[in-house]
């Protein structure tokens, strides 16, 4: 397949267009800068350009832009978490609409589903509340253009990716290792994971299985507590996870992200990967964890 991605240098994306071109594929990258490389394409989403050559005989697009949730939040940084994501996924549905790509395959994120506490949540949940919940509606809606127009749009609804500085892990890393790690708050909301190894195999497992359409939750099959994952972490980098952090100093270090960084439970499924014969490489969370770091 002829395939353009954007996000390329990102940790999902450098990982995948190794992968894509591994198993024969070719890739056209989007670039912010000037090109410097045959397979790179400029693009400038914030003001709605694109190299009018980047679509001539591709047959997916696979759209991972998005900069980090992570850290506290002012309006600043939530326009520019919304932003990145949201003109990038219009520009790009536009242009599959207009071109006749058949496949878009856009990055999302579990965020849609808000705090879900102790109960599992598929494909077929409703969305939940907050900021991220609601950007993330947004996001998706973005992409309408292309199914409007006949192309098929998966959404890749991703959790914890893991590799060692990526979403809650770079918080946590650096504390347990200085002895400062511990569960935040009680330890019992729900942390959906996937491995960096599933996150590509299942994008190519998607560009492959032309079926399969709409929401598609990229997690791991058994989430775990935030206790677990702590006590996992420690055990990886050799160091003792005793403490707790209490709610209130969560929030006093995060702000107004706590509640949907931190203390929120996503106790999330793959529904629609299982259902579509999708074999995960990795299951067991500690085992996961211990090879990504």
């Amino acid at each position: 397949m002829l395939i353009v991605v954007a996000g390329s240098t990102g940790l999902i994306g450098r990982a995948l267009v190794s992968e894509l071109r591994a198993a024969g594929h070719k890739v056209r990258r989007l670039v912010r800068r000037e090109p410097a490389a045959e397979d790179e394409y400029f693009w400038d989403p914030p003001s709605g350009i694109m190299a009018e050559d980047v679509f001539d005989g591709v047959e997916a697009v696979v759209n991972l832009c998005g900069s980090s949730v992570q850290g506290r939040w002012n309006a600043a940084r939530k326009r520019q978490i919304r932003d990145s994501r949201i003109e990038p996924a219009r520009l790009l549905a536009g242009a599959v609409a207009k071109y006749g790509v058949p496949t878009l395959l856009n990055a999302s994120s579990v965020s849609f589903y808000g705090d879900t506490g102790d109960a599992p949540a598929d494909e077929d949940s409703g969305r939940g509340e907050g900021f991220l919940a609601q950007m993330v509606v947004d996001w998706e809606a973005a992409t309408s253009a292309a199914s409007d127009a006949g192309s098929r749009v998966a959404l890749l609804r991703t959790g914890l990716v893991l590799a060692p500085d990526c979403g809650l892990l770079s918080t946590l890393r650096p504390m347990v290792r200085f002895g400062l790690g511990g569960r935040l708050g009680d330890g019992g909301q729900y942390v959906a994971w996937i491995s960096l190894t599933d996150q590509v195999a299942a994008i190519r497992f998607l560009l492959d299985h032309g079926e399969v359409g709409g929401p598609v939750n990229l997690v791991a099959p058994g989430p775990v507590t935030n206790a677990e994952l702590t006590e996992a972490l420690g055990r990886a980098m050799d160091r003792r996870v005793v403490l707790t952090v209490p709610e209130p100093v969560v929030r006093l270090v995060l702000g107004e992200s706590a509640d949907e960084l931190a203390l929120i439970s996503l106790r999330i499924t793959p529904r629609v990967l299982g259902e579509s014969g999708y074999a995960f490489r990795h299951t067991d969370f500690a085992a996961a964890l211990a090879e990504a770091l």
